[in-house]
């Protein structure tokens, strides 16, 4: 199977926990959009990434993951454990929206400079209260058997530490601490990592570094 993946070119965003499975794994895919640099699309998924599988399109992160899993071996066979990393994944699913609203509190269509006054009450309020309960959460819930959710939870780390570096050197999670370092030694995915296939953080991306918010950590 040669996988096609449909994201935005230029950004890491939703996209980029797709990617790091497959790249992981050795599989054999085309990042399309990337490619020809054009608007991803289907009427078969209300927005990107979605996946194509010979006939089959799949959208939503999570749903993709829960799909490649079985298939990379980053999942086991067993129902009941697949199902709970699809739990598991989908509370990143949420962890990773509340990343996006500290920047974009009101609308994304906003700019960021039209909602900088809500944008700090927003990170505030996450940097006290939401990032050490889901890392909390994290650190129990996490199993030693290797699976697309660590690879999810390293690009969380990884992009948590670029727009918030003053409040994630504060955090005390060491079972995460492991991981991320875990996960950045694993051969294909450090040779990816490395590689110009791995797009930067940007400004334009889910993670994004404004030192205003992250200044009261």
């Amino acid at each position: 199977m040669r996988y096609e993946l449909y994201y935005w070119p230029g950004i890491q965003g939703r996209g980029e926990f797709v990617r790091l499975a497959l790249e992981d794994a050795g599989a054999p895919y085309r990042d399309v959009c990337r490619r020809s640099n054009r608007a991803p699309e289907s009427p078969q998924a209300f927005a990107p990434p979605f996946l194509k599988a010979g006939k089959l399109v799949i959208p939503q992160t999570a749903n993709i993951l829960l799909y490649l899993g079985p298939r990379l071996g980053l999942a086991p066979g067993n129902e009941a454990q697949r199902l709970r990393l699809h739990g598991l994944q989908l509370t990143i699913a949420d962890w990773l929206s509340e990343v996006h609203d500290t920047h974009h509190p009101i609308a994304a269509s906003f700019y960021y400079e039209e909602q900088k006054a809500e944008a700090r009450r927003r990170a505030g309020v996450f940097l006290a209260e939401r990032l050490p309960k889901f890392m909390a959460y994290f650190e129990r819930a996490v199993d030693e058997r290797f699976s697309y959710v660590h690879l999810s939870l390293f690009q969380m780390i990884e992009g948590l530490q670029y727009a918030f570096p003053n409040a994630m050197r504060k955090m005390k999670f060491p079972k995460l601490r492991k991981l991320h370092e875990r996960v950045a030694r694993r051969p294909r995915l450090a040779a990816y990592l490395s590689s110009k296939r791995r797009i930067p953080f940007n400004q334009h991306g889910i993670f994004r570094r404004y030192p205003e918010l992250d200044e009261r950590s």
